[in-house]
């Protein structure tokens, strides 16, 4: 598999400054599965393309101390040596490792410059197809190139492979660059050749600081990159939604938010949390979940009913769990009602097996704020995976909106709102939930209910058909 990078920065041939190799001659490594070649076709004033060709061996992999005992045809017959994978970015941390780290002793300004570069790996096997090659570099500003290659050009009726040739190429510094190929080229395949634990996640994390945490395909990129392996996902993109948050100064004061300034004269928060409190109370859960607990101001009022003997709060926010673990006090709580309460972060995207077997599930102002696209994917999580006996949500009634002045036409109660369902929407929706999942449903008014806008906020309660 080959990399080429090259620029048309004056002196072009400061390339070699940058990546510690003398464009005169030609280098080799050893690596534990092939050699490592390095050499520059091209060496000028205005153009300088310096190429990196790892000569994976596969029948040394498979002779090697991680070989499997038994014989498989397809540990000797693969695209390993091929095609562009984990083993390319082993090959570009040992033999451009102090580029990658942004070092260049004889240039050290220039290392910090961002100049016109361009790499071409040929070929990148891309599970995904082209759109997701492109939705993977593009938003980091790279202009990409690919050509995907035939399965066999004598025989073009086989039709196209997945693999590609690519060039991206942007004005950055060249330890940038090689950071996304270190990160982004195991991506697109899934053949990672070691093993996949916490080490990784942490290089995921470190490489992908200042830029995953923004990325819009952050969440395919981590699962990717970790394997598929949820509890490291999880826990990678917590980290990284808690980078993506400002970083503000964290006291234990009671933080107004946009949408409880407008709602606290009419007390809607206590009217809220009163009216699921008192769904869960007679629905007879004794172990509940708070979905997207936030600041545990829900688990607050839970803990003070003995029938709930196990609660349960999750929330993809790292920052808004030490909040609630602060307010709920839990050091201070004698150890039984202590023991009644645990914390878990996570993402209502994904299946979640922590939250199977609960007899009931609250979600207090929470789907507002996901995309529509991925409703779809809450919707599964919690009424076809985790099951729970009664599921009670809130949400707003945008019809009520009018009520406030300060509100303004077509604006939400919240900057994070995504959505805001009118009565018909939502019942619809809640239907269909109903139909498809095998449960019954029923709308309650939470607030004071005007004639014609109804409630401010809007409660259904699910409960698992009998």
């Amino acid at each position: 598999m080959l990399l080429t990078i090259t620029t048309t920065h004056s002196p072009a041939s400061d390339l070699g400054y940058l990546l510690h190799k003398h464009p005169e001659r030609s280098q080799s490594f050893d690596l534990s599965f092939g050699k490592v070649h390095v050499f520059y076709p091209e060496v000028g004033l205005e153009r300088c393309s310096a190429c990196l060709l790892l000569d994976v061996d596969p029948v040394g992999l498979v002779r090697g101390k991680n070989a499997s005992a038994s014989f498989l045809l397809a540990q000797y017959v693969n695209d390993r040596p091929y095609a562009a994978s984990s083993f390319m970015s082993v090959a570009i941390a040992r033999v451009f490792g102090s580029a990658l780290q942004g070092r260049c002793k004889d240039r050290p300004d220039l290392a910090a410059l961002p100049i016109p570069l361009s790499a071409r790996i040929d070929v990148l096997p891309v599970r995904g197809g082209e759109r997701f090659l492109r939705n993977v570099f593009e938003p980091l500003g790279y202009a990409v190139d690919a050509t995907r290659c035939p399965l066999d050009e004598r025989f073009p009726e086989w039709g196209e492979s997945p693999y590609f040739a690519v060039t991206v190429q942007k004005s950055t510094t060249l330890a940038d660059l090689l950071t996304h190929l270190y990160v982004l080229i195991p991506v697109f395949d899934n053949a990672k050749h070691y093993w996949i634990g916490d080490d990784e996640m942490e290089k995921l994390l470190a490489k992908g600081e200042g830029w995953l945490a923004g990325h819009p395909e952050k969440e395919e990129i981590t699962r990717r990159y970790l394997k598929f392996q949820p509890s490291l996902f999880r826990e990678a993109l917590a980290r990284l939604v808690q980078e993506e948050e400002p970083q503000e100064a964290e006291d234990d004061e009671r933080r107004v938010e946009p949408e409880e300034a407008l709602e606290k004269p009419l007390s809607l928060n206590d009217q809220r949390l009163g009216s699921v409190v008192a769904a869960l109370r007679a629905s007879g859960a004794k172990r509940v979940l708070d979905l997207g607990c936030g600041e545990a101001k829900l688990i607050r009022e839970l803990l003070k009913e003995k029938q709930f003997e196990e609660i349960v709060g999750l929330d993809v926010s790292i920052r808004s769990l030490e909040v609630a673990q602060r307010r709920l006090k839990l050091e201070r709580l004698p150890t039984k009602q202590a023991e009644r309460i645990k914390l878990l972060h996570g993402s209502l995207m994904y299946r979640d097996k922590r939250l199977d077997g609960f007899d009931a599930a609250a979600v207090v102002e929470v789907v507002e704020h996901l995309d529509p696209p991925r409703l779809s994917a809450f919707e599964r999580v919690l009424f076809e995976f985790a099951k729970p006996r009664t599921v009670v949500l809130t949400t707003p009634n945008r019809e009520f909106n009018v009520k406030w002045e300060s509100l303004g036409a077509g604006r939400f109660r919240h900057p994070d709102h995504r959505f805001e369902w009118t009565r018909h929407e939502f019942q619809a929706w809640a239907n269909g939930i109903a139909e498809r999942f095998g449960y019954t449903v029923r709308f309650v008014a939470v607030g004071p209910e005007d004639e014609k806008l109804g409630p401010p906020t809007q409660m259904a309660i699910f409960e698992v058909a009998k």
